[in-house]
């Protein structure tokens, strides 16, 4: 006659499956692995010591999740508390800055340009920020769609609009076109409207009208995973490495190598043509990468 568990043990076998690896991942995609030869009650089980820790950081997680959440909301709130009230008329964001930007902007950035300068030159971290957020968000988009290669799925008929003969020659002729002038809006963003930004967007639509009228196979010669992770990341290390020692050299009264030159000059502006360069480098990429991901699962 089987001994009835006490309930101490019925809660401990319900603790023990409420946690278990193999029936959280089961499911209708997932099913359970084949179930494993009992081990006899007198011996002890080898993973015994790991699942006991993955329950305790299991239980550990949420608290200190919530306790990390709560140190940043409280640095955050002490920052918010040192700022000056909102709109005030003495405020240096209504009149030392602003005024600083105007009166010395051109002659300490060499940028005629000031939307420029203030983007690439005084707040360069915030513009460093907002291409990790498009890489991350690659990154991102890369777990979630990155499949394997399939020789047995042809998906260059469906995507290369079967050859026509009207996208391919108009692709011909202003995919050139279109490339030419997002470079000029790179290279002019110091001088004029533009950056790396929008003529990163133009360049990036070039490449995704060729792979639509040509097909992926051509681009992939130049452009493929290997080659896209290569210059994503030599093009964001150039920007943090370039502006680290820009701000180290700016507020030590070291002096740089980046010159700010002649402002009008296309050889000016210091670091600011560069970082435009690599800025549009990596929205180029982005803007093609999650093009060919969401197209065929692969870039």
């Amino acid at each position: 006659m089987e001994r009835k568990r006490s309930l101490k043990e019925r809660l401990r076998d319900w603790d023990a499956d409420a946690f278990d690896l193999t029936n959280e991942i089961a499911g209708p995609m997932h099913p359970a692995p084949a179930a494993l030869p009992e081990r006899p009650k007198d011996a002890e089980p080898e993973d015994a010591l790991a699942a006991e820790d993955f329950r305790v950081l299991r239980r550990a997680y949420p608290i200190l999740a919530a306790l990390l959440g709560l140190m940043t909301v409280v640095f955050l709130l002490v920052a918010v508390f040192d700022l000056p009230p909102f709109g005030a008329a003495g405020t240096p964001t209504d009149n030392e800055v602003a005024l600083r930007y105007v009166r010395d902007g051109m002659t300490e950035t060499g940028a005629v340009n000031l939307v420029a300068g203030v983007i690439l030159d005084y707040r360069a971290f915030d513009t460093l920020g907002e291409s990790h957020v498009l890489f991350t968000a690659l990154v991102a988009v890369l777990i979630l769609l990155l499949k394997a290669e399939d020789p047995a799925i042809d998906d260059e008929g469906t995507l290369t609009l079967r050859q026509d003969r009207i996208v391919t020659t108009a692709a011909s002729i202003l995919v050139p076109i279109i490339v030419l002038f997002g470079l000029y809006v790179i290279l002019n963003g110091h001088l004029g409207p533009g950056g790396g930004f929008s003529g990163g967007a133009i360049i990036g639509a070039g490449l995704i009208l060729y792979a639509v009228a040509f097909g992926f196979s051509r681009l992939e010669t130049k452009l493929n995973l290997g080659s896209f992770r290569i210059i994503c990341l030599a093009a964001l290390w150039f920007y943090s490495l370039s502006k680290c020692y820009s701000f180290f050299c700016g507020a030590n009264g070291l002096h740089t190598v980046f010159s700010p030159g002649t402002p009008g000059r296309i050889l000016s502006a210091g670091l600011i043509l560069p970082l435009n360069a690599a800025v549009g480098i990596v929205v180029a990429c982005t803007m093609y990468g999650l093009f060919s991901l969401f197209q065929r699962g692969k870039i």
